[in-house]
């Protein structure tokens, strides 16, 4: 026989897969804890399959995207966030009830964080807005608006200050539960004033955009971060990655940027747009916290600008040679 409770929750999976929008609650990890019966007929994917994974698992494409970054603002920072349509009007893979090969329905998408029980979740609500004009430009306008919170850098693309510190501080709660590797590389685009006063505000502007985006894709796993950090300085978190492992990377992204033979200024030191970087780790004894290891970093880096430029240094290195 039900009971009370058992007919009020009845009533509320009823009421929740009759709502003409797509309901996904994700907890505090940002796995799914509920999933409506509008997203099953929109993304063939069932509640009971998505359960308990991570929505950046199940649309793995998801990550580095503003739905992310405005997950990341519920969860960390109690933002509600509706996403613009400007730059991506269909984020989510999702398409006509029923069709799986047709074009994907365009896209609104709020994010709500709310607490159950002392928890943090997040509710994430997503309307088709196909051909709705109105509603486009009800987006459009809160766009300018939503910039100023926004975890992306405007001119580059990439992560911008904010999310950084975000994500280093997540990464780093992460190592240390599990007791895993963390790395971190700060980048300076060597005598970059140069290049501004020879090249022009625009010129400089230019250089910025294809170095970020040189930088953006050399990070290949989907926890690795490409951040502007500030100027002409970039960084990267790189999870699970030893000390070694990520001056080797930072070498390849070094020669990476070499190799696009972006022209310099003649006042430069290089002919071409360069790279110093430094690297740093967390160790579990000096380096253990996000200020020691951003610190740590920073000294690498600036011995590598000290040292000539256009190479890596690690966080206890001498002097490398390129």
């Amino acid at each position: 026989m039900l009971t009370s409770l058992d007919t009020a929750a009845d009533f509320s999976t009823q009421a929740v897969n009759l709502v003409d929008c797509g309901l996904v609650v994700l907890d505090a990890q940002q796995n799914i804890v509920l999933w409506n019966r509008w997203m099953t007929s929109r993304s063939g994917r069932s509640a009971a399959r998505v359960r308990g994974h991570g929505l950046f698992e199940v649309f793995a494409e998801l990550r580095g995207s503003r739905v992310e970054a405005a997950v990341m603002a519920a969860l960390m920072d109690n933002i509600t966030t509706r996403v613009p349509q400007a730059q991506d009007r269909a984020p989510f893979p999702l398409r006509e009830a029923g069709s799986f090969d047709g074009e994907r329905i365009d896209q609104a998408v709020l994010v709500t964080p709310f607490l159950e029980d002392g928890e943090r979740f997040c509710l994430v609500e997503i309307r088709d807005v196909s051909g709705t004009v109105g509603r486009e430009r009800q987006l459009l306008e809160h766009a300018e608006s939503l910039r100023a919170r926004s975890y992306v850098d405007g001119l580059t693309g990439i992560a911008n200050r904010r999310y950084f510190d975000v994500a280093l501080e997540r990464e780093l709660r992460r190592a240390q539960r599990s007791g895993g590797t963390l790395s971190l590389l700060l980048m300076d685009i060597d005598s970059f004033k140069a290049y501004n006063d020879h090249f022009g505000h625009q010129g400089g502007d230019a250089c910025l955009s294809t170095v970020a985006q040189a930088l953006a894709a050399m990070l290949k796993r989907p926890a690795d971060v490409a951040a502007r950090y500030g100027g002409e300085e970039f960084a990267a978190i790189l999870p699970d990655t030893t000390l070694e492992q990520a001056r080797m990377h930072a070498n390849a992204i070094r020669e990476h940027v070499a190799a696009l033979a972006l022209e310099h200024a003649p006042k430069a030191l290089r002919s071409i747009v360069t790279l110093s970087i430094g690297v740093a780790s967390v160790d579990g004894k000096r380096v253990k916290d996000a200020a020691a290891l951003i610190e740590a970093a920073d000294k690498a880096l600036y011995a590598a600008k000290r040292g000539g430029r256009n190479r890596v240094v690690a966080d206890g290195d001498a002097i490398e040679t390129v």
